[in-house]
């Protein structure tokens, strides 16, 4: 129902919001016989629920999910937390989405940003009365995250947490990363550095498996980690690190994840360095980003997909197949994907720049 802009600017009100007795006015039958037939109950026969769903339809009236789900002891709505920006989350949001809808599930969304910290975007999700949470790469401490499983149910994805009822859903990392470390050695690279993901379990899981596969290929006086952090910036300071001194240039990087690995390229290209005949480059997640053309990024797939089906499983099966106590911890084998960014190291190292 459209309101025209000369009937606001004449001071007139807004029309109200259609009700389910104007429906039930439109057709000549109760509230109650109505809203069975909008809810999909039983009874009603096949000609009354078309004339009910025609007057509906033309009214414009919507259900007030809001009203229904408090009338309710049950909301079958499953928070999700995120981190704003973070392309690997926003594909893992989807998988959810559907996970969650065929196990007749809805989700909440919400989202850490700058200014808005890990515990207040959980304290959102528990105020709308989710029936249980799934917490994606979360930072804060396992007992924390422990004290709120004792509250409803909890899925973590993405990161180990010790003890506690809380459920995870992760990949091997640190193997992930050793499968990164293997392809570049097979290409036959010796000098491969590390950009670190900064503080916490999941950049801890990757600089543990980058520094085991070194020394698996007895690499050991090779192993040099960069400091950085999941972002495009700290990739692109990364790489001037490394341009600093070309003549110390490595034959190849393994990035935290996509995100940094972006940065490194995008700072390489610009400094005339080019991927891969200078310099591979190795991403983290398979994200979108990854596979655009013109990125064509290798990099480590974690299946988000399967992830997301794990952990609505997890959290249906403690919320209508009554698991209880426990911690169910399921971890994914990751896999390579080479694409363009690899290849065989340079011939001769890279000239210094003339000064």
């Amino acid at each position: 129902m459209d309101v025209s802009r000369e009937s606001l600017e004449a001071g007139e009100a807004a029309p109200r919001r259609p009700r389910l007795e104007d429906v039930a006015e439109r057709v000549g039958m109760s509230p109650a016989s109505v809203s069975m037939v909008l809810s999909g109950a039983p009874g009603p026969s096949a000609a009354t629920r078309e004339r009910v769903l025609e007057a509906a339809a033309e009214l414009g009236y919507r259900p007030d999910r809001t009203a229904s789900l408090l009338a309710r002891r049950r909301t079958h709505l499953v928070g999700v937390l995120m981190v704003a920006g973070s392309a690997f989350h926003a594909e893992l949001v989807e998988d959810l989405y559907e996970a969650a809808e065929r196990h007749g599930y809805d989700v909440v969304l919400s989202a850490v940003t700058r200014s808005r910290d890990e515990r207040r975007a959980t304290e959102t999700l528990v105020d709308f009365r989710c029936e249980a949470l799934v917490l994606l790469g979360p930072v804060a401490p396992a007992a924390q995250l422990a004290a709120l499983g004792r509250q409803l149910p909890v899925v973590v994805i993405g990161r180990r947490v010790a003890g506690g009822g809380v459920d995870v859903v992760r990949s091997a990392d640190d193997v992930g990363v050793g499968q990164a470390v293997d392809h570049l050695v097979g290409l036959g690279h010796r000098s491969i550095v590390h950009v670190d993901g900064g503080k916490g379990t999941i950049a801890a899981d990757r600089r543990r498996g980058y520094r085991a596969a070194m020394r698996r290929h007895h690499l050991a006086d090779q192993i040099r980690v960069l400091p950085g952090d999941p972002t495009e910036a700290a990739g692109a300071h990364a790489a001037r690190a490394l341009l600093a001194d070309r003549s110390r240039l490595p034959g190849a990087v393994a990035a935290y994840n996509d995100h940094c690995a972006l940065g490194l390229l995008d700072t390489f290209s610009r400094a005339g360095v080019e991927v891969p005949a200078d310099v591979s480059v190795v991403g983290y997640d398979d994200t979108s980003l990854s596979r655009l053309a013109h990125v064509n990024l290798t990099t480590v797939s974690q299946d988000a997909r399967r992830q997301a089906e794990h952990a609505v499983v997890a959290a249906v099966e403690r919320l209508d197949n009554g698991r209880r106590g426990g911690r169910r911890e399921i971890v994914l084998a990751p896999h390579l994907v080479v694409r363009g960014t690899t290849g065989p190291p340079p011939a001769v190292p890279l000239p210094a720049d003339e000064p």
